[in-house]
């Protein structure tokens, strides 16, 4: 078993702390993982993204192919299009469906939802920053988005990546768990 994963998103918007998260779960799941990270301009407001590779048999490369993920997990519309030559033809898009318009050519949003709602793949979007902040917590967009994709993960398990949450978290004290905890849960349902 294995699952393919590109983690994509925006300078300082958490796709990193995800990629954590999920490894997390990995290795107390025993599931191996292999991980590369383009960190480019975060610091900036660039493109971040991470290709995450779990599998249950020996993994060779932390690199994915084109056409080899099986799951684009997006913190931005925009950057969700971006990553999509790498996605499986029965891959899974899931995205927050809140722009991070921080250049001023930001493509039209109405065309880029239109575009992502004509693919053919299975496509899952949400407003996560309004569902973290009902949460409880406006920086725990990216879990909220880790909660929706965690069923679309699957060679990990939803309760063992909740858990995660909770241990990658538990430094910065219960508050912050349970508010992530929380988010979680929001994009879980």
């Amino acid at each position: 078993m294995k699952k393919d994963i590109i983690l994509c998103g925006v300078g300082g918007q958490g796709i990193l702390s995800v990629a954590t998260i999920i490894g997390e779960a990995a290795t107390k799941a025993n599931i191996n993982l292999k991980q590369a990270e383009v960190h480019g301009m975060s610091q900036r407001g660039g493109d971040v993204q991470s290709n995450l590779r779990l599998s249950t048999d020996t993994i060779y490369s932390d690199l994915i192919q084109k056409g080899g993920a099986d799951l684009i997990i997006s913190m931005e519309p925009m950057e969700a299009l971006r990553y999509l030559p790498y996605l499986a033809k029965d891959g899974v898009i899931v995205t927050s469906n809140k722009p991070f318009v921080n250049i001023p050519n930001y493509p039209d949003e109405q065309a880029l939802f239109d575009e992502l709602n004509s693919l053919p793949n299975k496509v899952v979007m949400l407003d996560i920053e309004a569902a973290a902040k009902e949460a409880g917590s406006a920086r725990s967009a990216n879990v909220v988005l880790l909660g929706m994709a965690a069923k679309y993960i699957g060679i990990i398990s939803t309760e063992a990546l909740r858990n995660a949450v909770a241990t990658i978290f538990a430094r910065k004290g219960e508050a912050v768990v349970e508010a992530n905890l929380k988010a979680f849960d929001m994009g879980k349902e």
